[in-house]
């Protein structure tokens, strides 16, 4: 039977994740999961697209504090809940509502990345819709995820991409926040549906891939064009006009359960 292999979040998009045994589910994606952004002076997402070295922040959680640490670096200490001024952070065509936690983050991030950029954190009492055009009749809500609340990949696709490759590369260039196993080589493309009887995911499009795949994540260093060279070869989707790589997921119901490594999972097959 298929099972939850590894569980993913990532506190500040596009910065390291964080590898969990258990992970509380809402509407919005894991608890904590993208809930800060670091932007530039016009509020405006920054990611590994543009900045290789976001890889090299490394966040944790420590007595009710965001904990972001790098190399050379003290780390920098937040509050969970920490508010400041309401500003509007932009990723991609969507306006969000956030707060700006300050100089002192700032100018920590700043002297980091050697450009001037700001961190804020997603403020809940605006909603971010995910696009109905693929989401249909459901209603799913994201914080600072690129589109989509969950991204979903299995073992065996990695597996399979991995026996193509000259230098294999792990699973942290793929940024994905749930792992399946024991399931054949792209099985999520085929998936309508995965549930543990308490969570109930959709998934509703297959993700598509851009040069964050190609950064180190340890080294925060660009190596090279693959992997999407060689996915380009057998994973281009005309549709899309991209390479796909695993699928986005978003909530049918279990808000407030907790998904967890080594749990079995049921799935529903598209038609």
């Amino acid at each position: 039977m298929a099972k939850i292999q590894a569980l993913y979040i990532y506190p500040v998009k596009s910065c390291h994740g964080i590898a969990v045994d258990a992970a509380p589910v809402t509407p919005m994606g894991f608890v904590h999961d993208r809930e800060w952004m670091i932007v530039d002076p016009h509020n405006r997402f920054l990611t590994q697209r543009e900045e290789p070295r976001l890889a090299l922040i490394v966040p944790s959680f420590s007595d009710d504090q965001l904990v972001l640490s790098a190399p050379g670096r003290e780390p920098l200490r937040l509050p969970l809940d920490a508010t400041g001024p309401a500003v509007e952070a932009i990723i991609w065509r969507d306006r969000c509502a956030a707060f700006d936690l300050g100089a002192g983050a700032a100018t920590w991030l700043s002297e980091l990345l050697g450009r001037e950029v700001r961190l804020v954190r997603f403020d809940t009492r605006r909603k971010r819709p995910s696009s109905t055009a693929f989401t249909g009749k459901l209603k799913a809500l994201n914080r600072f995820s690129d589109a989509f609340p969950w991204l979903l990949l299995s073992q065996a696709s990695l597996d399979d991409l991995n026996q193509r490759l000259s230098l294999p590369v792990p699973i942290d260039r793929f940024r994905p926040n749930i792992v399946i196993a024991d399931v054949p080589a792209y099985a999520e493309d085929r998936i309508d549906e995965i549930s543990t009887g308490e969570v109930r995911m959709r998934l509703v499009k297959p993700c598509t891939r851009c040069a964050i795949t190609t950064v180190d994540q340890e080294s925060g260093v660009r190596a090279g064009d693959e992997p999407l060279r060689t996915l380009r070869t057998y994973r281009f989707d005309r549709r899309l006009r991209g390479v796909v790589f695993g699928q986005n997921a978003i909530l049918v119901s279990g808000a407030g359960k907790i998904l967890r490594v080594g749990q079995p999972i049921a799935m529903a097959w598209k038609s």
